[in-house]
């Protein structure tokens, strides 16, 4: 089966933006003025929760007389980046995505990624809307409004990260940073057509944004490209010596994750599986026994999220304190977990090595999410109907998770017009850098296709 080609994503990509400012073809003030100006537009409106445009501007012409001066820090100088808001940016509120935050004390300093990304010379816009508390896969928002998707307004954009996916598949700003606990960066990425990288948790430093889960909270990034990605985790983190390069070998995990997708999602992800094997790659399905024994013990004992997230946010369930009712519901229904979820956390250090060991020098391949993204009407008219979606919406990315891995969700060239997924390549923690070369290969041999159609 052939690829098809998928519509392209309007962003102007990070990497020809530095190339652009090389040529002198334009500055970062003029970047950072675009980014506001669309950022500003009314379609745009529930992208951002704070626009920090004084201080982008103060930045881009700083980065401007660096770069006149020869001396800018970083290859990303001078580009514009949004922050979801779970990051600390001083002088805003963080709100978490919730009304309940809204009068709260502006942060006095930077969180720590912030931080880093300012001393590299990264411009910052603003800061993201999300799901309430990170809590949620779907990406809606009742207080903030509920960031459109690119691809069709009608239809949810994915969470929680849901603002940055979808300032940068608009085309605001070519780089985003999201927190990914359950899959907030892999599938709101996926839904929106762009790329979604879930960082090795810790990867960049201490976790000082808002949390969710402690146990399995983790840095994610998005582009509309790898070499996008590979360019920010050089910029944050310091080349690692005597890094392997994997074999062309791909696991696609049997059972559910692969067999429960939707038609089209399993028709395209077959044509990625065929044109991956034209392309000398080794591609075998088989069970990894720990992938299924996490399932089993997540849908039998609870999951630590819900436990972790419980324990966060569990008193606001006998608070005056605003919170969403999609939220209430899921904080109720994860009261008992703290008290039934230890086998969860107990199993976890051997699966976790159990699941290395399985996947060997493979890359795990699957679909990123099962099912297309339903439409926000539907959802909104029936509870019963949004708790089930945000299930099935995060069910292999969770448990992908809990099993520690890194992953990076790459846009599906579709053959039909309609809603887009994604394919998702995993590996397990810390092997960061042999998983966005990889995705490199299997995004430029998708691009290729892409080309050749066109």
């Amino acid at each position: 089966m052939r690829i098809r080609p998928q519509a392209r994503p309007a962003a102007t990509t990070a990497a020809a933006m530095v190339r652009a400012r090389e040529r002198g073809e334009t500055t970062s003030a003029d970047l950072v003025a675009t980014a506001i100006h669309s950022a500003r537009q009314p379609d745009a409106a529930a992208v951002m929760i704070t626009l920090t445009a004084e201080r982008a501007h103060y930045q881009a012409q700083a980065s401007d007389r660096r770069a006149v001066r020869g001396a800018l820090r970083s290859r990303l100088d001078g580009v514009p980046v949004v922050w979801k808001d779970l990051f600390d940016v001083q002088g805003t509120v963080t709100t978490c995505g919730s009304a309940s935050h809204l009068h709260d004390e502006p942060a006095a300093m930077d969180s720590h990624l912030v931080r880093r990304a300012h001393n590299s010379g990264l411009v910052t816009v603003g800061k993201t809307n999300l799901s309430e508390f990170a809590f949620s896969g779907l990406g809606m928002n009742l207080c903030f409004g509920t960031p459109a998707n690119p691809l069709d307004p009608a239809l949810i954009p994915g969470g929680s990260s849901s603002g940055s996916a979808v300032a940068v598949a608009r085309g605001i700003v070519p780089l985003a940073v999201g927190t990914d606990t359950s899959g907030s960066v892999r599938v709101p990425a996926a839904l929106c057509g762009i790329v979604g990288y879930r960082a090795s948790p810790g990867r960049y430093g201490p976790h000082d944004f808002a949390p969710l889960s402690a146990t399995l909270d983790s840095v994610g990034f998005f582009a509309t490209t790898v070499e996008d990605l590979v360019m920010m985790e050089r910029v944050l983190r310091p080349a690692e010596p005597n890094q392997r390069t994997l074999p062309l070998r791909f696991v696609v995990p049997a059972g559910e994750w692969s067999e429960d997708a939707n038609g089209e999602i399993d028709s395209d992800f077959d044509a990625v599986v065929t044109a991956l094997r034209a392309a000398g790659a080794e591609v075998e399905v088989r069970e990894l026994p720990s992938l299924v024994a996490a399932q089993r013990l997540m849908d039998t004992h609870g999951t630590i999220v819900g436990a972790e997230a419980f324990g966060l946010h569990g008193h606001r369930l006998d608070s005056t304190a605003p919170i969403e009712p999609a939220t209430r519901r899921r904080l109720g229904s994860n009261a008992c977990t703290s008290s039934s979820v230890a086998p969860v956390y107990t199993a976890m250090p051997g699966l976790r090595a159990a699941f290395a060991a399985e996947l060997g020098d493979a890359m795990l391949l699957c679909p990123t999410v099962r099912q297309p993204p339903p439409r926000i009407a539907d959802l909104q008219a029936d509870p019963a109907r949004y708790d089930a979606a945000n299930a099935t919406v995060l069910r292999t990315t969770m448990v992908l998770s809990y099993l520690g891995s890194c992953g990076i969700t790459l846009p599906v060239p579709a053959s039909r017009q309609g809603p887009r997924t994604g394919i998702l390549l995993s590996r397990p923690a810390g092997d960061d850098v042999a998983l966005l070369d990889r995705a490199a290969w299997v995004h430029h041999l998708m691009d290729r296709d892409w080309r050749n159609d066109t």
